[in-house]
């Protein structure tokens, strides 16, 4: 058993120190994935991006494409992320385990774990001053501490300090920094509907106040996401209202379209999130340079890159979250759009229209690029170049040499600006119809006659081939191309088909560009083979012209039937018997075939002389059990009973 003092030792162990690290090498080639974000932070020197797991515990880091290039888990419920103004560390907050959690960025071992005395956080952190500033706390105690990263636990001195803003906030609070003055911290508190919050210079090492507001409602009704605002004194918050700050409090400075969180790059450009969608701001505007379409799942947090060159949002997918990189943020999308007429008449002149309009203005006389596609240009025919008129829209006209489908493709090469957009519309073009025919439409075969189709093709532009298939009745046997190629001189071309079941043949022009396509089909019918066998008879002889088999009266007559096989198929027994000078029926009965296509029936004797029958099997088309060949009837065997 183990003692108490091992498990003890243990226990500390793992609460303090056990990690599972996946390197980069073992990594898999997949997105980056959490179950409920824990916080994002770009690193620009290694070009990753660090983002917490709550759900798992972990920490994933992925190149800029999103892919998983690292990972480590057993951290805790991660909560929040910062880095260093270096870029040397990276640091974690963990409430569950009261930590901040030191890691190298390059490798994501663990460095330092710095415990911080509270029973509510540590919740925010950012790096700020030197310093890690992090919130802990909770409804009506909130408040901000502070690891020195400088203070070495080893010496006897606590890295961490406590109390650092207190009664100024009353909730878990958020922060933010501003890389362009990493001197400044912004705070706001949040779980609570009052919008207190505050800018604080800390380049100092202590949290001097530049700005406060108090919570009375006057500017947010609740804050969910603050922003310090690069190259100028505001705060960005819940990613829509901009608020000044001067001589020590808050003032309204102009907003966003609504929003919910945002961040902002370097260089004064906000990303925000708005239900399934990131938009992209120049400062102070109101239209967005750029909208990407996220998730109707939301997004759960975003982050720009150092060089405001792409943002990373963590994109909903209704079971947790995905890392995905949203590239070109600067370039505005345009909106083209094409109009062709939905028919036209070939060799006739047509007009397309449209417009080219964009949130950001456009170059005066941008041209756009025409493409035409159709059966006689399938890899697209270059169009002279339109302009596009001051109020953004175009128009040109075209003579479609060819018929059928056409496509109209306007291009827009894009510019410093302004992203490539391209867009298209067809046009179904006449064509004039030819003649097709086949021959040979409702025939009937004998059971494995070699039988020739022949097809006529009529006037057509430059296709003169025609294919041939055959359909033999039956799931078992599909529709197969029996023949392709070019019509002779006459118009013509031929295929056999072995006839042994009821067949659907049919012939296909494919068009061109002046012809419509054709097809048509005809049906040609096949029987069955079929015949019987007599047996038990003693011989063979006339009575007038007729043969007949000749049997004493107490034998019974064995009629062995050969016919076609399919599953399932019988063939019916026809009983006919001649009395006062004609035949007259004396019955019909299916019988089953074998699937040796035989079925052999014994005839019950008479008992008496004198007395002629007659018989023959039959192929019912339906009531034989299937349709796969044409009614046949085998030949009448003719039967004598004497002494």
């Amino acid at each position: 058993m183990r003692s108490t003092s091992t498990a003890t030792a243990l226990a500390v162990l793992f609460s303090s120190a056990a990690l599972t690290v996946v390197s980069a090498g073992s990594a898999s080639a997949a997105s980056a994935v959490v179950g409920s974000p824990g916080g994002i932070v770009v690193d620009g020197a290694l070009q990753r991006v660090f983002v917490g797991d709550s759900t798992a515990g972990a920490i994933v880091a992925a190149d800029y494409s999103g892919t998983v290039v690292d990972e480590v888990s057993g951290i805790g419920a991660i909560s929040d992320l910062a880095l260093s103004d270096d870029g040397s560390t990276l640091y974690a907050a963990a409430p569950d385990l009261h930590e901040i959690v030191a890691l190298d960025p390059a490798t994501l071992d663990v460095k330092h774990r710095y415990t911080v005395a509270t029973n509510t956080g540590p919740r925010y952190v950012a790096f700020a001053g030197g310093k890690v500033w992090f919130s802990y706390g909770d409804q009506w105690d909130g408040d901000l501490g502070t690891v020195d990263p400088a203070v070495d636990p080893a010496s006897g001195a606590d890295p961490v300090a406590l109390g650092q803003y207190s009664n100024k906030v009353w909730g878990q609070a958020l922060l933010d920094t501003d890389p362009n003055n990493p001197g400044l911290l912004a705070v706001g508190e949040t779980g609570l509907s009052t919008d207190s919050m505050a800018v604080l210079d800390v380049s100092g090492g202590t949290a001097q106040q530049v700005a406060w507001h108090n919570g009375d409602y006057t500017l947010n009704d609740g804050i969910g996401d603050i922003d310090l605002v690069p190259g100028a004194a505001q705060v960005l918050v819940n990613g829509q209202d901009r608020d000044a700050y001067a001589d020590g409090r808050f003032t309204p400075a102009g907003s966003y379209p609504s929003g919910q969180r945002a961040d902002i790059a370097t260089n004064g450009l906000v990303a925000q999130v708005t239900g399934g969608k990131v938009a992209v701001y120049k400062p102070n505007t109101t239209a967005p340079l750029r909208t990407y379409t996220t998730s109707s799942y939301g997004t759960g947090d975003l982050a720009w890159s150092p060089d405001s060159a792409r943002v990373f949002a963590l994109v909903g997918t209704g079971s947790g979250y995905t890392l995905k990189a949203l590239t070109d943020p600067t370039l505005n999308v345009p909106t083209l759009t094409v109009n062709a007429p939905a028919t036209a008449t070939r060799a006739k002149q047509l007009t397309v229209t449209g417009k080219l309009s964009a949130t950001v203005p456009l170059p005066s006389g941008v041209k756009l690029a025409v493409t035409r596609t159709d059966l006689e240009s399938p890899n697209g025919k270059a169009l002279p170049a339109v302009t596009v008129k001051a109020d953004g829209t175009y128009s040109f006209t075209d003579t479609p040499p060819a018929g059928g489908k056409v496509t109209y493709k306007v291009s827009y090469a894009g510019d410093a600006e302004h992203m490539a957009v391209s867009a298209s519309d067809n046009v179904e073009v006449s064509r004039a119809s030819t003649a097709l025919s086949l021959n040979n439409n409702g025939k009937l075969y004998n059971y494995g006659t070699d039988v020739r189709f022949t097809a006529h093709l009529g006037t057509t532009y430059k296709n003169r081939s025609v294919e041939i298939w055959a359909n033999p009745y039956g799931a078992d046997r599909p529709d197969k191309r029996i023949k392709v190629g070019q019509v002779d001189s006459g118009g013509n071309i031929s295929a056999w088909v072995d006839m042994t079941r009821d067949t659907i043949v049919t012939a296909v022009f494919k068009g061109d560009a002046r012809y419509k396509p054709k097809t048509v089909k005809v049906t040609a019918y096949a029987r069955v083979k079929v015949s019987t066998a007599v047996s038990r008879h003693y011989k063979t002889g006339k009575i007038g012209s007729t043969t007949y088999y000749w049997f004493h009266k107490n034998t019974d007559p064995l009629l062995t039937t050969t016919m076609t096989y399919y599953p399932g198929r019988q063939q019916r027994f026809d009983l006919q018997v001649y009395y006062n000078g004609s035949w007259h029926s004396a019955g019909s009965q299916y019988f089953a075939l074998g699937t040796n296509g035989k079925s052999a029936v014994s005839l019950e004797a008479p008992g008496e002389s004198g007395i002629r029958a007659r018989m023959r099997s039959v192929y019912v088309n339906g009531s034989s059990g299937d349709n796969v060949n044409s009614t046949t009837y085998g030949s009448w065997k003719y039967l004598y009973f004497s002494n």
